[in-house]
């Protein structure tokens, strides 16, 4: 299933913000909400953008601070202060 990707994180009302950031940056992501958790899958490519927490928080935002409620993910990883991106390489 290397043609998707995707990330897992805690459900809570820290994630909250973030999951509908990512869902307004990746209209093709499909969310898989569990008990304790919110999956979403995306083909091919996810990013998770700084700018958009920040408009669904009112407030500045670390994007490294996501990592606190991860709980999973698939593809591989490129990060910097304003995107963190999930695509399988070479894909």
């Amino acid at each position: 299933m290397r043609d998707k990707v995707f990330i897992a994180f805690q459900t809570n009302e820290d994630t909250r913000p973030i999951v509908e950031a990512i869902l307004d940056d990746n209209p093709q992501a499909v969310v898989d909400e569990q008990p304790a958790m919110v999956k979403i899958l995306a083909p091919g490519r996810l990013v998770v953008r700084r700018t958009t927490i920040e408009e669904k928080l009112g407030r500045d935002f670390v994007l490294q601070s996501i990592h606190i409620n991860l709980i999973s993910l698939a593809g591989n990883i490129d990060e910097d202060e304003d995107e963190f991106v999930l695509a399988w390489h070479g894909a």
